[in-house]
C-alpha cells in the first residue's frame, strides 16, 4: 500500500520560514492530484494548497501569498515552502493524494503521520 510520509515541521518565530516535504510512495506519482492539509487542535483538517497532475495549483485565502506548494515527479515528492509564518499557522501539516476539484480535494491516499508546525509569537 502506498505511503504518504511528511517531514519538515518544527518551531519557528512568527514571521520565519519552514519547507515541508511529502514523499508519496506511488509508482504513478505523477498522474495524481497533491495537496497539503492542516488541522489544529479542536479543529477539523482543511486544504491548504494543491497541485494537480498538470500542474495547477490552489491556494487557501488564509496562505495565498505566502506558501508555495511544488512537486517533484522524479522524486516523488510534494514541497510546501511556508514564509511570513504565524502563529495562526500553527497545526500539524498532512499531505494526500486525490483529485482537486474547486477547493476540494477527494483523497484516496492513507494518512500520514503528518508533521507539527509551532509558530511562536
Amino acid at each position: 500500500q502506498a505511503q504518504l510520509v511528511e517531514s519538515g515541521g518544527g518551531l519557528v518565530q512568527a514571521g520565519g520560514s519552514l519547507r515541508l516535504s511529502c514523499v508519496y510512495s506511488e509508482s504513478i506519482f505523477s498522474l495524481n492530484d497533491m495537496g497539503w492539509y492542516r488541522q489544529a487542535p479542536g479543529k477539523q483538517r482543511d486544504l491548504v494548497a494543491a497541485i494537480t497532475s498538470g500542474g495547477s495549483i490552489y491556494y487557501a485565502d488564509s496562505v495565498k501569498g505566502r506558501f508555495t506548494i511544488s512537486r517533484d515527479n522524479a522524486k516523488n515528492t510534494v514541497t510546501l515552502q511556508m514564509n511570513s509564518l504565524k502563529p495562526e499557522d500553527t497545526a500539524v501539516y498532512y499531505c494526500n493524494a486525490g483529485i482537486l476539484r474547486g477547493s476540494k480535494l477527494f483523497e484516496f491516499g492513507s494518512w500520514g503521520q503528518g508533521t507539527q508546525v509551532t509558530v511562536s509569537s
